[in-house]
């Protein structure tokens, strides 16, 4: 099946941008990667199907200033047990790949070469005329064209309408807009230090923040952690086999029979 018709749907992860490098492989060819990095990306609220009508992980990264919150978004913060988020936003996943509220995403959720889905808020450029905003080509440059080589041209009609209709192309605000880059590589994670590599460029500034997720239009990689790759998931306990667990009952109990079989030390006067 293929990521649109997956039953199994993993959350995506919250990371900022920290900017464009690029990497050698052994051939010796290079490839273009955005680096992004994870800044303590927390689950702080859980939505189910029977308490709100649909499942969710509500996640949350970087650190925020206490001031900076609100007295809701402190007890929101508060009730879940993490420190006060910047950035905040749900993700929408099957009711298997709920995460525990506190649980924090790793950089190797992602698995090497899978493709992903990054959203983001393209770089706000201000007001720009028609030929930047959306490429037209301009009026002719030669004789007759006096200072207007770069105007839009003719906007409206005639009497009849007799007006411009609305959404028309024109100068205007340009950038700072939501994009969403499909099925982008992932080149490599470093877990230690939150970083995930992505082959190519990714919407948004440097520092801005974008939301990582499985590209719906590929197939679910085989060997990428489901539900996700959490800090701490697996316990002491579980790495100790059963059998060496049983060994070790079995000598703590020969020991205390020894223990109680032995003769009492004489006492000296």
């Amino acid at each position: 099946m293929t990521g649109s018709q997956s039953a199994q749907r993993r959350s995506g992860v919250i990371a900022e941008k920290l900017g464009m490098t690029r990497v050698f492989g052994d051939d010796g060819t290079h490839v273009p990667v955005t680096v992004l990095k994870l800044n303590s990306c927390q689950v702080t609220a859980r939505r189910t199907s029977e308490s709100h009508g649909y499942n969710a992980v509500q996640l949350g990264a970087g650190k925020a200033k206490v001031k900076n919150v609100s007295a809701a978004m402190r007890g929101h913060f508060s009730k879940a047990q993490v420190e006060p988020k910047r950035v905040v936003v749900e993700f929408r996943v099957s009711e298997d790949a709920l995460i525990d509220v506190g649980q924090e995403i790793l950089a190797d959720h992602f698995a090497t070469g899978q493709f992903v889905d990054v959203v983001g808020t393209s770089i706000g450029k201000g007001f720009a005329g028609g030929m930047k905003r959306h490429h037209f080509s301009g009026l002719r440059a030669s004789h007759g064209v006096s200072i207007s080589h770069r105007s839009l041209g003719s906007t409206g009609q005639c009497q009849d309408p007799g007006k411009v209709f609305k959404g028309k192309k024109m100068a205007g605000h340009m950038g700072a807009v939501r994009r969403t880059a499909q099925n982008l590589e992932v080149v490599s994670t470093d877990v230690e230090r939150g970083l995930i590599l992505i082959r190519g460029g990714v919407p948004g500034p440097e520092s801005g923040y974008v939301f990582i997720s499985d590209a719906i239009k590929k197939d679910f990689p085989a060997d990428a952690p489901f539900p996700a790759s959490l800090s701490g998931a697996a316990s002491d306990d579980a790495d100790v086999p059963e059998e060496a667990a049983a060994d070790s009952k079995e000598t703590a109990s020969e020991d205390n029979g020894a223990d109680e079989n032995a003769a009492p030390e004489e006492k000296k006067d």
